[in-house]
């Protein structure tokens, strides 16, 4: 038969797969028309919405501005908050919209097969690692036909609408391969270009999530493949979400045949679904039907078929399935490549890690949706990372301690990149770069997350449109505190009966009203958007008013500190706060600390005076203490530390990039903050 025939009659099974469970959600498609009639823009559970409107506002997809106006005309309850976000984020898109479809679109490939002398494009394929594309089972249905095909990246027009050159690429199916049938699925290893890289290091990847609240009812989609095998084209925002199944979706959009194997993407140009095939129209007997009404045969082609909808396998059941799946430590290593929200950094329990995996690492769990284990979790507890023995001499150690927001991150991920950010500075110092292997990295991201659980959540419009509150009343009196605190502390104007006044014309709380006009004071004065500071100024507050959580926080980070010689301890945002606290809980072992603090909010007295040690005193082993800040950072400003820790650090102001004032990296890379950790490497 050959492959190309092959190839049809299994899409002809898919469609009819397809089109069979069309028909049996029709009940359900039935519902969902009904709700978008009667003026329903997203109907979706309540739970979908929330999950989907929390992955908008972790991410910062959504403007805070905009969020404020979606939510401030009237009061609203919690679902009623979410349509209004939901819609301001399907209506207006960033700039970025495009050059970031653009990014995307680069990772998408056309596949040929070699057939008899001839090359006859069966699909499309992309990428989701550096080394790894997925496209569809019945594109390459195995290994032999996987040998038989190649991809092609760059096969598109230029911004001049003129054809690019492509670039060919290879499949090294023996180096790894799986699929599945049902899901409709296929993973290949590609294989290095002339010049010896990964495809995904010429091409870009898509970072694949098991998360929910990718998609909900009644949001775009953007499909980007090669229809009929011509060059790429793009179906962009004029389709839907219809309904979601199991293991399927169904959505509206404008996509022919080849475009099997597409990605599906959302507006933040995140993998939804693989598309595999269209719905077709069928008779009473399940056949299906030509446009002009009439019984479809394999002759008429397949553009003539009546197609009403089309179906994509979900990518969070995609991941789900193959981390259920057998593999080698090597090729767990290549999956490890799609990233830490794919689930597949880290070996299932019970099973052999990934080849090369740092001594003290543990496979990492995946959750979603907001505060509750997913059902498509996998792996177990990411614990910390230990450094390998000898490292620094054995009698040092260098410990890095994150801060908040880094749940569902793999550790090793994390590590690496704030090694990247010390090495920048330590080259621009003149000074011996570090191995991410010799770095000892405490996680306790999980383990916060699952402390607040319950506790904290996304509170309704009608208690604050720009801010994510606290939920214990205690937690809800330090946060409060700590936001005051620092809108005084950056002379904000001490009236505050304008927002207060405004809030009430708006049917809010009018201490909401008051806490509204800091947040937005703080904003306005930094580069950093309301609802990231209102989500870390939440969180030091939890952790501070909450014995728990503290206790919870702590004992992770001490599973991982080493137990004796002198520590290089760098600790960023509420990584200082714990950090501090961890300075009153060290082993006897050990004799010294070298501490190094990122973007802190130990300035402020709302959070010294809490600290376990009882107030801003610097503890007996802190040999030397240097305290990076920008001037612009708000989670740092509280800085400088000199001023109310008499006997405490040496503060270094620091100009970072624009809208990355409190990332990490750009404090490190900071030449005087890495020779102050470098120095201390030394033995």
């Amino acid at each position: 038969m050959g492959l190309t025939g092959g190839f049809r009659d299994e899409r002809v099974r898919q469609a009819a797969a397809a089109a069979a469970r069309y028909d049996e959600s029709a009940q359900e498609r039935a519902e969902v028309e009904r709700r978008q009639d009667a003026g329903v823009g997203f109907p979706d559970s309540p739970e979908a919405l929330a999950a989907r409107t929390a992955r908008l506002l972790e991410r910062q997809a959504v403007p805070a501005a905009m969020v404020m106006e979606a939510v401030r005309s009237e009061p609203l309850a919690a679902p009623e908050a979410f349509e209004r976000i939901l819609g301001a984020s399907k209506e207006l898109q960033a700039w970025s919209f495009l050059p970031r479809g653009a990014r995307a679109a680069r990772t998408v490939a056309r596949i040929s097969a070699r057939e008899n002398g001839r090359e006859l494009p069966v699909g499309t394929g992309f990428l989701v690692s550096p080394h790894l594309l997925m496209t569809n089972h019945h594109v390459l249905p195995d290994a032999e036909a996987a040998r038989g095909c190649f991809a092609e990246f760059d096969a598109q027009v230029t911004v001049d609408n003129t054809p690019q050159a492509p670039v060919r690429l290879e499949f090294d199916p023996d180096g790894f391969f799986t699929a599945d049938r049902h899901l409709d699925y296929a993973l290949v290893l590609v294989a290095p270009g002339p010049d010896g890289r990964p495809p995904g290091e010429t091409f870009g990847w898509n970072r694949l999530s098991a998360r929910q609240g990718k998609l909900v009812i009644g949001e775009p989609v953007n499909v980007v493949g090669h229809p009929m095998g011509r060059l790429k084209e793009v179906a962009v925002r004029d389709n839907a979400l219809q309904v979601r199944l199991d293991d399927f979706l169904h959505y509206r959009t404008d996509t022919e045949p080849g475009n099997s194997g597409s990605p599906v993407y959302n507006d933040q140009w995140e993998v939804v679904a693989l598309h595999h095939s269209g719905v077709p129209r069928t008779d009473e007997q399940g056949r299906p039907v030509r446009r002009d009404g009439q019984v479809w045969q394999p002759g008429d082609g397949e553009d003539a078929v009546d197609w009403m909808s089309n179906e994509g396998a979900r990518t969070s059941v995609i991941l789900k399935h193959l981390a259920s799946l057998p593999f080698t430590p090597a090729q767990r290593e290549l999956l490890a490549g799609m990233g830490p929200e794919s689930g597949l950094d880290g070996a299932p329990a019970g099973a052999p890690g990934p080849a090369g995996t740092p001594a003290g690492a543990v496979p990492v769990r995946t959750t979603t949706g907001v505060g509750q284990a997913s059902a498509e979790a996998v792996g177990r507890h990411a614990r910390g990372l230990r450094a390998r023995d000898g490292a620094f001499g054995g009698g040092r150690h260098l410990v890095f301690l994150h801060g908040r927001s880094q749940q569902h991150k793999n550790p090793e991920a994390l590590r690496r990149n704030w090694a990247a950010g010390l090495n920048q500075g330590l080259v621009r110092a003149g000074l011996p770069t570090v191995a991410p292997a010799d770095v000892c990295f405490p996680f306790y991201g999980d383990r916060l997350a699952d402390a607040l659980d319950g506790r904290e959540s996304l509170s309704p419009a009608t208690t604050a449109p720009t801010a994510v509150l606290p939920g214990s009343p205690g937690a809800r009196a330090v946060y409060d505190e700590m936001v005051r605190e620092a809108a005084e502390r950056w002379y904000a104007p001490p009236g505050t009966r304008d927002g207060v006044e405004r809030a009430e014309g708006l049917g809010l709380d009018p201490l909401v009203g008051a806490l509204w006009r800091r947040l937005d004071w703080l904003a306005a004065r930094s580069d950093v958007d309301a609802w990231t500071i209102s989500l870390v100024f939440r969180d030091v507050a939890a952790y501070l008013d909450d014995r728990t959580i503290r206790e919870e926080v702590l004992d992770c980070v001490l599973e991982t500190v080493p137990q004796d010689g002198e520590l290089v301890l760098v600790t960023h945002s509420l990584g200082t706060v714990v950090g501090m606290d961890l300075l009153t809980r060290l082993p006897p072992g050990v004799r010294v600390v070298h501490l190094t603090t990122a973007g802190s909010p130990l300035g402020m007295d709302s959070v010294y005076r809490r600290l376990l040690s009882g107030g801003p005193g610097r503890p007996d082993k802190v040999a030397d203490w240097l305290n990076a800040w920008c001037p612009t950072d708000p989670v740092a400003i509280g800085c400088p530390l000199a001023d109310d820790w008499p006997d405490g650090p040496t503060d270094l102001a620091v100009v970072n990039a624009r809208e990355r004032t409190h990332d990490i990296v750009e404090y490190l890379a900071h030449t005087e903050v890495a020779r102050s950790i470098g120095d201390r490497l030394t033995v």
